[in-house]
C-alpha cells in the first residue's frame, strides 16, 4: 500500500482516510448527544437560517420573485456548507493541541476531519433541498447529472478553504477574526439572496462569477436545479484546477511545517 507522502512518512492513504472518517463520526455523535433534538439539528439549523433570510427579503422587503424560497435555499444551503466548514476547520489544529503535544500526527488530519463532518451534514441538507424541489414541481431529469461535477468542485473549494484557514490560524490566532469577517463579506457578495444574472450589465455578471468562485458555484446549482441547463463547463474546470492546486500546495505546507505548526498550536 502506498504511503501518504504529504501527511506522514508512516501513514498510508487508507489509514489517513479511516482516521478522518472516524474522527468525523465521533464528533457528530458527541455533537448530537449535547442537544435534545440530536441529529435533527443537521437540517433544522440550515432551515432556520433560510427562514430568517426569507422573512427579511421576501416578507419585509418584498423581492417579488415567485420562486424566491427555492432560489434562496439553493444559495443559502450551499453557502452554509462552505462557511461553516471553513470556520470550524480554522481552529481544528489549535483545538487539538493536547493530542498534537503527545502524538506526531499529520496536521491535515484535523481540518479534513471537520470537512468530512460537514460532508455528512450536507448530505442530509441536500436531500432535504432535493425533496423540496420535487414538492415544488421541479422534476428530476438527465440535467441533474450536472450536479455531480458541481458538487465535486464545491467539495474541492471546501477542502481548499479549510486547509488554508487551519494553516493561517495555527500561525496567527488573530486570523480567526479575519476569517469570520471574510465569511460575512462572502455572504453579501456571493449571490446568496440576489441573482448574479440580474445585475446591471452582462459584463458585471461575468466579473462577479469570475472573481468569486463561490458565487459561480451557487449560480451553477441554480442553473441545474431551477433552469435545467448545464453550468459553464470551462469555468467549472478552471475552478476545479485552481482549487486542486491550492489543496496540493496547502497539503505540502502542512507537511513541510508539521513540527513548527505543532509548536505554534501548543503555545497558542
Amino acid at each position: 500500500m502506498t504511503t501518504l507522502s504529504f501527511c506522514s512518512d508512516n501513514m498510508t492513504l487508507r489509514r489517513f482516510w479511516m482516521l478522518v472518517d472516524e474522527m468525523a463520526r465521533m464528533s457528530l455523535k458527541a455533537d448530537a448527544s449535547r442537544f435534545y433534538l440530536g441529529y435533527l439539528w443537521w437540517v433544522l439549523e440550515p432551515l432556520l437560517y433560510v427562514a430568517v433570510f426569507y422573512v427579511v427579503f421576501e416578507v419585509l422587503l418584498g423581492t417579488r420573485r415567485a420562486d424566491f424560497l427555492v432560489f434562496l435555499m439553493c444559495g443559502k444551503l450551499t453557502f452554509i456548507w462552505f462557511s461553516k466548514s471553513v470556520v470550524h476547520a480554522s481552529r481544528s489544529i489549535v483545538a487539538s493541541k493536547g493530542l498534537i503535544g503527545k502524538i506526531d500526527l499529520p496536521k491535515a488530519l484535523f481540518p479534513m476531519a471537520v470537512v468530512q463532518e460537514g460532508l455528512y451534514k450536507q448530505a442530509a441538507v441536500f436531500a432535504l433541498l432535493f425533496g423540496f424541489l420535487l414538492l415544488n414541481g421541479y422534476a428530476i431529469g438527465v440535467h441533474w447529472l450536472w450536479l455531480l461535477p458541481v458538487l465535486l468542485v464545491n467539495y474541492f473549494m471546501v477542502v481548499a478553504g479549510s486547509l488554508i484557514a487551519a494553516f493561517l490560524v495555527c500561525l496567527v490566532f488573530d486570523f480567526t477574526i479575519a476569517i469570520s469577517m471574510g465569511m460575512i463579506f462572502l455572504l453579501f457578495t456571493s449571490g446568496v439572496f440576489w441573482d448574479a444574472r440580474a445585475l446591471a450589465t452582462p459584463e458585471m455578471t461575468d466579473w462577479v462569477l469570475t472573481l468569486n468562485p463561490l458565487a459561480f458555484v451557487i449560480d451553477a446549482y441554480r442553473q441545474v436545479l431551477m433552469v435545467g441547463v448545464a453550468p459553464d463547463l470551462w469555468h467549472l474546470a478552471a475552478v476545479a484546477a485552481v482549487t486542486c492546486l491550492v489543496i496540493a500546495l496547502m497539503l505540502y505546507l502542512l507537511r513541510k511545517n508539521s513540527q513548527f505548526l505543532a509548536l505554534r498550536a501548543i503555545t497558542s
